[in-house]
C-alpha cells in the first residue's frame, strides 16, 4: 500500500501466478484485464454517450447552482444587509464547493461514481429549500456553505470518462464534459436574469432545486461505471452462479473482485482508511507537480476572467442595459464555447487520424498543443474588453464589449479542456482525486475574487473615464504572464511528469500490464465474433448471430481496426494506450 492508500505495482514482490488473476490468502483477483468485457470501456458508443449526456446535465445543474446566486441581489432590500455581505453568499460557496470536489472524489473511486453522486445531488437539492424559505440571511449563509460541501461536482464525473475510455480515446469525451460545466456557469445569468427581473429572490433556489431533481432523477438510471465495482459484482455473480449450479469449481468458488480482496465494507471504511481517503486529493496537489501547477494555472486563469466579468454589468449598463438584456449578453461567451469546443473537436479528429498510423513519437504533451494558440487569447480578449468599456460617450458600439468576450470565452474553455485532459489521462482511474485538486483551485480563487472584484473596480481611478478600463488592463497583464506555463508544460512537460512520482508508477503499471490490456482488447474482436466472419459452411449463408456475438461485435467496432492492423500497427495502437497515458 502507499502512502495514498492505493496498491502501487512493485516488480519484486508482487509476481502474478498467472495473466487474469492474483492470488491472496485462496483468493483469487478477478482483475481488469481478465473481466474487460464487462467494464465500461467496451460499452456500446450509444451506452456511453447516452451516460455522458445524463452527467451533462447533472454538471449543469452543479454549475447553475453556483452562478445563480448573483440574481439573488433582492435579498439586499429583503434583509437590509449591505452588499459585500451579500457577496459573502458567493464566495463561500465556491470556497466550499472547491473543497467538497476534493471531498467526494476519493470516495467515488473506492465506493462507486453513481452511489456518491447521488447523494451529492441529494444533499445539494436539499439545502435549497432552507435557503428559499430563510427568515434572516445567515441562514442562506450556512446552507450555501453546505451545500458547497456537498457538491461532488467535475470530479466525480471526469471520473466517469476515465471508466469508460481507455487514454487515447477520451479526448471527446471530456471536452464535452468541460462543455458543460462552462456552460453551466453561462446559462445562470441568461435564465437568472429573467428569474430576477419577474420573479422574487426566492424563486431562484426554486428553479435550482427544480432543476437539480430532475439532474437526479436522470442520473438515477445512469449505470456503475467505476471498474472496481463493476468487478465486484461480477465476481460476486460468478460464485453464487458457481455454487447454484453446484458446479464446484474451485476457481470460481474463490474468485474475488479488488475491493472485496480488500475487506468488507465497514473494514475499507475504517478510521484510518477515511482518514487516507480524504487526505489523497491534497496529497496529489501538494506532492504532484502536474496537478499542483497545471491546477494553479487554471485556477488563477479563471478567478481572472471572473473577476472582469464582476464588471461586465457595470459596462453594459452604459447603453442602458436592464437586467434581461445583460444576462442575455452572455450568450456570447456561450459563443466564445462553442468555438473553443468546435476547435478541439478538430483537433482530436486530426490527432486519432495521425495516432492511427504510428504513436511512438507521440509525446504526452501533444495534449496541449491548443493552448499554444488559445491561451494568448485571454490577455487579447481581457485588453479589448478594457479598451471597449469607455461606453458609448467615446463612440463604441454596444456590440463591442461582447465580441471581446470570444476570445475570453475560448481562452477559459481551452485552459480548462487541456489542463483536465492531461490529468485524466494521468491517473486514470483516480482521475477524480486529480481533478479535484484543479477544481479546487477554480473554485477557491474565483471564491476569494467574489469578495475583491467589485472594490477593484469601483476604487482604481474612480469617477474617472478610465475606472472600468484601468482594472481590465490590469487583469490583462497579469494573463500575459500567465500565458507563460502553457508554453513551459508543452515543451518541458517530461521534466513534470518525472517528478510526479505517483503518476510515475501508474506509468510503470501500464507498461507491467500492457501485453495483458492488449490481449483483452483483440479477445473481443477476433474475427470470429462478428457478425460479418460468422458464416456458415455453405455460400452465401450467414449464421443468424448469438447475443454474445452481437455483444463481441459492438466491442469490435469500438476498437475498428484492430485485427485488420498489420502486427506494426497493432503496436501502435498499443503505444496510443500506452504513451499516451502519460508515461
Amino acid at each position: 500500500m502507499s502512502c495514498l492508500g492505493i496498491r502501487r505495482p512493485n516488480n519484486r514482490s508482487e509476481k502474478r501466478r498467472d495473466a487474469d488473476v492474483h492470488l491472496l490468502e485462496g483468493r483469487r483477483e478477478l482483475t481488469e484485464e481478465a473481466g474487460y468485457e464487462h467494464l465500461g470501456y467496451c460499452w456500446p458508443t450509444w451506452k456511453k454517450w447516452a451516460v455522458l449526456c445524463s452527467i451533462f446535465i447533472v454538471q449543469l445543474s452543479m454549475n447553475f447552482n453556483a452562478a445563480v446566486y448573483a440574481n439573488t441581489s433582492g435579498m439586499v432590500d429583503h434583509f437590509g444587509i449591505s452588499e459585500f455581505v451579500f457577496k459573502l453568499g458567493q464566495m463561500i460557496f465556491l470556497v466550499a464547493y472547491a473543497f467538497g470536489c476534493e471531498l467526494w472524489a476519493p470516495f467515488s473511486e473506492e465506493l462507486g461514481r453513481k452511489g456518491i453522486l447521488q447523494a451529492s445531488l441529494l444533499l445539494v437539492n436539499l439545502t435549497q429549500i432552507p435557503c428559499a424559505l430563510a427568515p434572516n440571511y445567515w441562514m442562506v449563509f450556512v446552507f450555501r456553505l453546505l451545500g458547497g460541501l456537498s457538491s461532488a461536482g467535475g470530479s466525480v464525473t471526469l471520473g466517469m470518462v476515465a471508466d469508460m475510455w481507455e487514454p487515447a480515446e477520451q479526448q471527446f469525451a471530456v471536452a464535452f464534459v468541460v462543455f458543460s460545466s462552462v456552460a453551466g456557469s453561462v446559462i445562470a445569468p441568461i435564465f437568472g436574469g429573467f428569474i430576477q427581473e419577474y420573479l422574487s429572490w426566492q424563486w431562484v433556489f426554486w428553479v435550482s432545486l427544480i432543476f437539480g431533481a430532475i439532474a437526479q432523477a436522470i442520473h438515477f438510471f445512469v449505470p456503475e461505471t467505476r471498474s472496481t465495482c463493476i468487478l465486484d459484482k461480477v465476481a460476486k455473480r460468478r460464485r453464487q452462479t458457481n455454487e447454484l449450479a453446484n458446479l464446484k469449481d474451485p476457481e470460481e468458488a474463490n474468485i474475488y473482485g479488488p475491493n472485496e480482496m480488500r475487506g468488507s465494507f465497514w473494514e475499507r471504511l475504517s478510521w484510518k482508511e477515511v482518514r487516507t481517503l480524504l487526505w489523497r486529493p491534497y496529497r496529489f496537489l501538494f506532492t504532484e507537480p502536474i496537478v499542483g501547477l497545471l491546477s494553479l494555472y487554471s485556477g488563477f486563469s479563471d478567478a481572472l476572467i471572473f473577476t472582469g466579468l464582476d464588471a461586465f454589468g457595470m459596462v453594459m449598463k452604459q447603453w442602458d442595459f436592464g437586467t434581461v438584456a445583460i444576462g442575455l449578453s452572455f450568450i456570447a461567451l456561450l459563443i466564445g464555447y462553442f468555438i473553443a469546443y468546435a476547435l478541439f473537436a478538430w483537433r482530436y479528429y486530426y490527432d486519432r487520424r495521425a495516432m492511427a498510423g504510428d504513436a511512438s513519437n507521440i509525446k504526452p504533451e501533444r495534449r496541449l498543443f491548443m493552448l499554444l494558440f488559445t491561451a494568448p487569447l485571454l490577455p487579447i480578449g481581457l485588453f479589448a474588453f478594457g479598451a471597449t468599456s469607455f461606453g458609448p460617450r467615446f463612440g463604441i458600439p454596444w456590440i463591442a464589449p461582447l465580441i471581446t468576450l470570444g476570445p475570453v470565452g475560448i481562452a477559459n474553455f481551452a485552459i480548462y479542456m487541456a489542463t483536465i485532459d492531461y490529468m485524466v489521462a494521468a491517473y486514470g482511474p483516480y482521475a477524480a482525486s486529480a481533478t479535484g485538486g484543479n477544481g479546487f483551485c477554480r473554485d477557491l480563487l474565483a471564491g476569494i475574487a467574489a469578495l475583491y472584484a467589485r472594490p477593484f473596480y469601483n476604487r482604481i481611478q474612480r469617477g474617472t473615464k478610465y475606472q472600468l478600463a484601468t482594472p481590465t488592463w490590469i487583469l490583462g497583464t497579469v494573463a500575459v504572464f500567465l500565458a507563460i506555463p502553457a508554453y513551459l508544460f508543452f515543451f518541458h512537460g517530461e521534466f513534470f511528469r518525472k517528478r510526479s512520482p505517483f503518476a510515475q508508477s501508474l506509468a510503470e503499471e501500464r507498461d507491467e500490464k500492457r501485453p495483458e490490456r492488449l490481449e483483452a482488447i483483440t479477445r473481443h474482436t477476433t474475427p470470429s465474433a462478428t457478425p460479418n466472419h460468422s458464416r456458415s459452411n455453405s455460400p452465401g449463408r450467414v449464421e443468424k448471430t448469438s447475443g454474445k456475438q452481437r455483444y463481441n461485435y459492438n466491442i469490435s467496432k469500438r476498437h475498428s481496426g484492430v485485427e485488420s492492423m498489420p502486427a506494426s500497427r497493432r503496436q501502435s495502437l498499443t503505444d496510443d494506450v500506452e504513451r499516451q497515458s502519460l508515461r
